[in-house]
């Protein structure tokens, strides 16, 4: 292994204050990207990947009640925790303005060449020399979604994994370079949306999800039935044009409806406005395809100050948070999927 590569900060025992730790206090006991590895019953461990965006607190708090529980007991399986940007929790922040995306950096990213992809380069590496039975990223929404779980390969184990948590799963291959996507190439590997920031039974659910998967031997080698999952394939991802500013109030280039986040989840028709635009703001959306092809024109048309969507869609991520949009997207847009139609993707 190169010699200048950077190093992964490990622990083989819980650091000492870890389970009093809030978000804003974590830095102080693991102070960058670290691995944290628990020993159990039976190996590999399942890794747990929790605050790559600091203001998403869920995986900190669930792990916190899962390592609480088994205070004293040994735990069902190897843990690995996966500790992701604690600086940018201390200011309760998505990232720090002079810091990269954490979960676009990961391995297959198209944002390469910077310190931080390293590091995660370096960790995934660590994590392959190891082994893995299981990857779990765990995320909080800043707008209204159901608890939902994302993967990213058609294979039964990833369904089965998904649908542990239940039965609204997502099935997408862009962005690249995100945590569940490297940790694909080790173990079934899932992403779980669990919410609001504030949303206890997030935090309950998240909690539960990684008790059960610490109790697996195995992963069954078919798919869930039919009716057990609902899947929904993200084909688009709808972002601010750069220098364009999303606003609730007159001041933005695109005007958000206080009550936007509510049509997450929901299939919306053909014609359905989506957001308004100032008037002598001329396409200040753009839409991407999974290939990473500009579609905006396929999605959305402009009728005066509305920007409606041109087909039906599914919006998911929709959020009020004018930062989080500019950092990230102002939503990504779904269809329905089947099973057969996803297991067709693997062909």
């Amino acid at each position: 292994m190169p010699q200048d590569r950077p190093a992964i900060r490990e622990y083989f025992e819980l650091p000492d204050g870890f389970l009093d730790a809030t978000p804003r206090t974590l830095s102080q006991i693991v102070p960058e990207p670290a691995l944290i590895h628990l020993a159990g019953r039976r190996e590999p461990a399942v890794a747990v990947v929790l605050l790559l965006h600091g203001n998403e607190p869920v995986g900190l708090h669930a792990i916190q009640q899962l390592l609480r529980h088994y205070t004293h007991r040994e735990l069902p399986r190897a843990l690995t925790l996966v500790i992701g940007n604690p600086q940018a929790a201390a200011l309760d922040q998505r990232h720090l303005d002079q810091q990269p995306d954490f979960n676009r950096i990961w391995p297959g990213t198209e944002q390469p060449g910077s310190p931080e992809a390293e590091v995660f380069d370096r960790l995934v590496t660590r994590l392959r020399e190891r082994g893995l039975f299981a990857a779990i990223d765990l995320h909080n929404n800043t707008g209204r979604n159901p608890h939902y779980a994302c993967i990213n390969r058609p294979d039964p184990a990833f369904m089965q994994l998904a649908a542990l948590f239940g039965r609204t799963v997502v099935y997408f291959t862009r962005p690249r370079g995100v945590a569940s996507m490297a940790l694909a190439e080790l173990a079934p590997s899932v992403t779980l949306e669990c919410g609001h920031p504030d949303d206890t039974a997030g935090v309950q659910h998240a909690f539960e999800m990684v008790d059960a998967v610490l109790h697996l031997s195995t992963f069954p080698g078919h798919p869930p039935e039919r009716d057990a999952i609902d899947i929904y394939h993200t084909v688009a991802r709808v972002r601010l044009r750069p220098g364009m500013r999303a606003s609730t109030g007159t001041d933005g280039d695109i005007r958000l409806e206080p009550d936007l986040d509510r049509l997450n989840f929901q299939m919306l028709p053909a014609g359905s406005c989506l957001v308004r635009r100032r008037p002598e703001v001329d396409d200040p959306l753009v839409v991407t395809s999974e290939d990473g092809a500009e579609v905006t024109g396929l999605y959305l048309e402009t009728r005066g100050e509305e920007i409606r969507l041109r087909r039906d869609a599914m919006p998911s991520m929709l959020t009020l948070d004018s930062r989080v949009i500019t950092q990230d997207c102002l939503c990504y847009l779904m269809e329905p999927m089947d099973m057969k139609a996803l297991a067709a993707t693997a062909g």
